[in-house]
């Protein structure tokens, strides 16, 4: 296939005949309002006779140049020659002979070939002249009828600014007729069929059709239509789908190439910025970049820099700015010019156009054009900037999303999952970290600490629940050893075994070691020996009798059947913890998701057999750092108000549990700030600093906390204990209180309480005080946070 389309098969001969039928036609036309002037130009004809056959010499044309331009004014308006690139060819080829000067001024340098470059190789080009000429050949000989669109773009150099032009050819074919060399050959049924399916195969149609056996006579007309707005934007829009066109020098360059070609000025400067967070990341081919981020070859700076200059205004519009002259524009502010305006200065660039970027109504970042010549970019190129503003826009959202995916996917891994309030710093260090192995350099991610805030710290603790958790244990394994005593007992009556009395026996000394108290352990050595030394006997026993029979369906009835031992007591147990723990988490988040909007803050919970939880507060966890005292005391008067949530609800709760259950309520106040680092390789924050352990080690011992001298414990059940250390932070406690009293969420006394020194913790102190469980404002406080959760 690749020979046969070297050379274009099919001969075409140059010949003014069919425009000269035409010209016949049209004269006997009736009401035909150029029959006179036809008439005479047919009458000239005659007197040439050599213009109406083939016409193999191109000297025919030019000795009868008179006539030829008469005929040819049939075809190409006089209007338009001097405006329009048309042209006259040979059929089905590039060889003019009749051309407008705009089109010889393009297309055709000084012998008269074509300059430039075609949107096609040369395969393709005589691929679908081929087509074409079959297509001629089979509509008039065959009556086959179809219809072929075969774009050619030709690119060419504007003679003023040297830059590419695209010019989309339109064919005209009105004037080509295909002639058969000999008697056209008759088409079969099945050649018919096989023209049809491989019209866009010339070398299949050739073996039923040769080329030799038909030529092509007349002339095709060429026009030539300026698409270069269209292709540039196309071709934009293809190479901005690419994201390293954007990330990288080289890509950019070709961008700025296209942004040249379009605008029409081959000193044009193209830059593209991206705004993430509190930078701009700044990719300009037209600067020499001697930084790098995470686009290679550009660099970040500040969004501070460009406060003042005519990029903020941008930021914070949606239409294209015109700057006719950085230079005037610098002076008329009597003032220094910012870096960003120096910077253009410095490069030379005189005239500057900005457009902003958005999506979704945020700016996300700024595309800016810029020539050497002062007022060089007019209010028409701010058309045609706005034109291409979607599809930049649409780019950097592209390479921005990537980098937020690159940038999670490092969080993910060396963090796990991050709170959202101090998300943005694990952002900024993944960045920098991501940066780094970009450019090859050995990197780890840079440590996060937050000095300086204060941590807040809260339990709800479910009172005695080892106690009924073991309390359950017990007296599940007595009641499943009973019933395999029951069965052994049962099987010895029928049939008196000296191992059946064995055994009988180790069960009753296991219920003895369980009945005086539960060890470690004792649950699962009991559970081995059931299943693996009695219930291995059963099969044994079914010829046991009848009451034994029973004895072993009623053990197996009572097994539960995804633990395989007795489990009634020990789920009523879980189930009640579990809805009560549920209960208190779904009311704690409620209101932290309320306090977390005031200000943003770090929150964990855990929960065990209660819940607990821990907030750190400070300038330093914020973003912006904005951050007041006011707060940290809101929140401290917050935390006191949930402690009597909890309560409230599980004394609502408590009639309904399997298990009735009761909580008790604490709260950790500590004035000094802390500093906390994030371990990456436990994947979770700890206090930094060996003083700062301190309130580690309080939060890990307080369950254990009693009051001095008498040895009750700290925490009870409707009352919460509020522990301090400092004379300032008693006072604050108990205008909390003073307040909470008022509101009517506390009740009853208010007990000042000094503490049992905690191994390696001295100076603990407490007040504690009641609940009111029937408190009004609490009962419509906890459907208010119901209401606006549902």
């Amino acid at each position: 296939m690749e020979a046969f389309f070297k050379e274009y098969p099919f001969r075409c001969v140059l010949s003014l005949k069919p425009l000269i039928d035409y010209l016949n036609t049209s004269t006997t036309e009736p009401g035909c309002v150029k029959s006179c002037m036809n008439e005479d130009l047919l009458g000239m004809l005659k007197t040439v006779p050599e213009l109406s056959g083939p016409i193999e010499d191109m000297k025919i044309l030019e000795g009868h140049r008179d006539v030829v331009q008469r005929l040819m004014s049939l075809v190409f308006s006089p209007l338009n020659w001097d405006t329009e690139a048309i042209a006259a060819m040979v059929p089905v080829s590039t060889d003019p002979i009749f051309a407008s000067p705009p089109f010889q001024r393009l297309f055709l340098n000084e012998e008269g070939n074509f300059i430039g470059r075609m949107n096609l190789d040369d395969e393709s080009f005589n691929r679908g002249r081929a087509i074409r000429a079959y297509l001629f050949i089979l509509e008039k000989f065959y009556g086959i009828h179809e219809h072929l669109e075969y774009p050619v773009i030709y690119i060419v150099p504007d003679p003023t600014t040297g830059l590419d032009r695209h010019y989309k050819i339109n064919f005209d074919f009105r004037f080509v007729e295909a002639r058969a060399v000999n008697e056209p050959k008759a088409l079969s049924e099945e050649e018919r069929v096989l023209i049809r399916e491989n019209l866009t195969e010339p070398e299949k149609l050739k073996e039923i059709l040769p080329p030799e056996d038909f030529e092509l006579h007349g002339f095709t007309v060429f026009q030539a239509m300026d698409v270069t707005e269209s292709e540039i934007i196309s071709a934009l829009e293809r190479d901005l789908i690419e994201q390293e066109n954007i990330v990288s020098s080289d890509g950019f360059q070709r961008i700025q190439d296209k942004l040249r070609i379009l605008f029409r000025r081959p000193d044009l400067v193209a830059g593209l910025d991206a705004i993430k967070e509190d930078q701009v990341l700044q990719l300009s081919s037209g600067c020499e970049m001697s930084h790098c981020c995470i686009f290679t070859d550009s660099r970040h700076i500040p969004l501070s820099e460009f406060e003042g200059t005519f990029y903020h205004k941008a930021l914070h519009g949606h239409e294209v700015i015109r700057i006719p002259d950085v230079h005037k524009e610098c002076s008329n502010d009597h003032c220094e010019p910012k870096p960003a305006e120096k910077e253009l200065l410095q490069a030379g660039i005189r005239s500057v156009m900005v457009a902003p970027l958005y999506f979704q109504e945020t700016c996300i970042g700024i595309l800016h054009l810029g020539s050497p010549t002062p007022g060089d970019l007019g209010p028409m190129d701010a058309l045609v900037m706005s034109q291409i503003q979607p599809l930049f826009s649409m780019a950097i959202k592209r390479a921005l999303d990537d980098l937020d995916n690159q940038i999670q996917g490092i969080i993910k891994e060396r963090c796990t999952a991050v709170h959202p309030a101090v998300e943005w710093r694990f952002r900024k260090a993944a960045f920098y970290h991501l940066e780094n192995l970009r450019l090859g350099q050995h990197s780890e991610m840079e440590p996060i600490v937050f000095k300086d805030v204060y941590p807040l710290y809260g339990v709800s603790d479910i009172r005695g629940s080892a106690f009924e958790r073991n309390r359950s244990i017990q007296k599940d394994l007595s009641e499943h050893l009973n019933l395999a005593r029951n069965v052994i007992l049962s099987a010895n009556e029928s049939k008196s075994l000296l191992i059946l009395r064995e055994l009988a026996g180790r069960i009753d000394g296991h219920l003895k070691r369980i009945q005086a108290g539960l060890g470690t352990g004792d649950e699962l050595t009991v559970v081995k020996f059931l299943r693996e030394e009695v219930e291995s006997v059963f099969p044994h026993l079914k010829g046991f009798g009848l009451k034994t029979i029973r004895a072993m369906e009623t053990y197996e009835s009572e097994m539960d059947p995804h633990v395989g031992t007795v489990y009634g007591l020990r789920k009523d147990f879980e189930e009640s913890v579990s809805i009560l723990n549920e209960r208190l988490t779904t009311y704690l988040d409620q209101e932290e998701e309320k306090v977390q909007g005031i200000l943003p803050h770090y929150f964990e919970r855990h929960r065990t057999d209660g819940v607990d939880y821990l907030i750190y507060m400070g300038a330093s966890l914020l973003e912006e750092g904005e951050f007041a005292e006011f707060y940290l005391k809101n929140i401290r008067l917050w935390q006191i108000k949930v402690a009597c949530g909890m309560a409230w609800h599980t004394e609502q709760l408590k009639s309904t549990l399997k298990v009735p259950l009761d909580t008790a309520h604490l709260v950790l106040v500590q004035d000094a700030p802390l500093a906390i680092r994030f371990r990456f390789d436990e994947k979770r924050f700890d206090v930094d600093g060996a003083y700062d352990v301190r309130q580690e080690i309080i939060k890990s011992r307080l369950d254990k906390a009693v009051i001095k001298g008498g040895g009750e414990r700290l925490t009870q059940p409707e009352k919460i204990a509020i522990v301090y250390s400092r004379p300032e932070e008693e006072r604050e406690i108990r205008h909390h209180i003073d307040f909470l009293r008022t509101e009517g969420y506390l009740t009853g006394e208010v007990e000042r309480l000094d503490l049992e020194e905690l191994p390696g913790v001295q100076g603990l102190k407490s007040i504690r005080v009641g609940v009111d469980m029937t408190s009004q404002a609490l009962s419509e406080r906890v459907s208010q946070i119901t209401e606006q959760s549902a």
